[in-house]
């Protein structure tokens, strides 16, 4: 029926200026039309039905023809008036197809950018390797690939007052003044990024060896060259996998670990590796991003997609809780005084300033071209679902420390039934 009234609406259009009288050219092609139906009509009635049926299709055929010549010329042949859509709309088609275009590519874009990109499969080292050597986190987060510390007093006044590179600098000092370490002579930094934490403990610490490793041989090259341009001389950096060191028991007074945990394959492992290597007395302190604990609050399919999307967008094989943090840590039984805290109030604002310095100075993406362009775009959906998450208490800013146990004291060789020797005290 669609492609008989098509056809009957071109029809009219053409023929409408050539004759005064368009209905005697119509309905027959109406009546044509009601036939067949009437046809199709009999083959399941009976041949009174059927006749019955025809003869009130050709007066319905008539009326059809009248009824698609005056839409016909409504639609077409007024030179005045609008189109019929238009007319019934209000809105001309143009705007109409412009709105529906723009509405679909949003839609696509959306989906795009709803689809995470870099799923953990071991990629951790290759993805902070295009990220140094694109040049854009390091310009725009300085030194320090971690969140920012905003005291109380500076979110009252506002955190874009405050110098987004400065307040990763401040981090380290809290976290330090945290962890509760003294002038530790032998220092680990277990994730070191470009090595600004290394670097800068190694300056407030000038006779310390700092040592800092990571996956990315990018970033070893670029916290190598940053040491040798500031002329830090007692820090070095190492490829290296955490969960697999490679050094002695008991190595260093300080194990430093700071949003490293959030890329590790194995937790428990994680925490073992840095208390093996940490000396008896020794601190291990953490900061890493946390989901929150579920309780007897489970989460829920919305939650659990939120969470799938911040693991799979920045290679992320899951989280955990502060809370499961601590149990890991206790359950090493070589560790005394686990401290847990979060810290999310001090550090949430570093997700939407960091966009935001983007915003008052995107010439380096500018002008590095229309990948880097959509990177970038990525980039700034996943810094503001970060900050999503953890506004609404999905996710939670993780510190943790605590001092490896002492060696048990040396017994005396009687006491671990030993022999003594003759002659000699006791």
């Amino acid at each position: 029926m669609l492609q008989g009234q098509g056809l009957l609406r071109g029809d009219v259009g053409r023929t409408a200026g050539r004759s005064s009288q368009p209905t005697a050219s119509f309905a027959p092609i109406a009546s044509r039309l009601a036939s067949r139906r009437a046809v199709c009509a009999s083959a399941q009635s009976s041949d009174v039905a059927s006749e019955a049926v025809a003869t009130t299709s050709a007066g319905a055929a008539r009326s059809a023809a009248r009824e698609v010549y005056q839409l016909s010329e409504a639609a077409c042949c007024s030179t005045s008036a609008p189109t019929a859509s238009a007319t019934v709309a209000g809105v001309d088609p143009t705007v109409l197809a412009a709105v529906a275009g723009l509405g679909l590519s949003l839609f696509a874009l959306k989906r795009i950018l709803d689809t995470p990109s870099r799923k953990y499969d071991n990629n951790v080292g290759q993805e902070y390797d295009a990220w140094t050597e694109e040049g854009v986190l390091e310009y725009y987060w300085g030194e320090h690939i971690h969140l920012g510390y905003y005291s109380d007093e500076e979110l009252a006044r506002g955190y874009l007052k405050k110098d987004f590179k400065q307040a990763k600098f401040d981090f380290v000092d809290e976290m330090l003044r945290f962890s509760g370490a003294k002038n530790p002579a032998t220092i680990l930094d277990v994730g070191c990024g470009f090595g600004g934490t290394s670097r800068h403990l190694a300056k407030k610490f000038r006779d310390a060896s700092v040592t800092g490793i990571t996956l990315s041989p990018k970033q070893v090259q670029r916290g190598t060259e940053l040491a040798k341009e500031q002329g830090v001389t007692n820090v070095e950096f190492k490829v290296m996998d955490a969960l697999a060191m490679q050094f002695p028991d008991n190595s260093f007074d300080l194990v430093w670990a700071c949003e490293s945990g959030e890329h590790m394959p194995d937790k428990r492992k994680y925490i073992e590796e840095m208390t093996r290597v940490l000396k008896p007395g020794g601190t291990l302190v953490i900061a890493c991003w946390c989901q929150r604990e579920e309780g007897d609050k489970p989460f829920t399919p919305q939650d659990k997609e939120d969470l799938q999307f911040l693991y799979d967008e920045w290679a992320h094989p899951y989280f955990i809780s502060i809370a499961e943090f601590g149990r890991l840590m206790n359950g090493t039984g070589k560790l005394d005084g686990v401290k847990l805290e979060d810290w999310n109030k001090n550090t949430i604002s570093s997700w939407r300033h960091s966009i935001w310095v983007g915003v008052f100075d995107p010439w380096i993406v500018v002008f590095k071209g229309p990948r880097i362009w959509y990177k970038t775009v990525r980039e700034i959906v996943t810094l503001e679902r970060m900050h999503q998450a953890f506004e609404k208490g999905l996710m939670e800013y993780g510190m943790m420390t605590a001092t490896k146990k002492l060696a048990p004291a040396a017994q005396p060789a009687a006491a671990a039934g030993e022999r003594v020797p003759v002659g000699a005290k006791a």
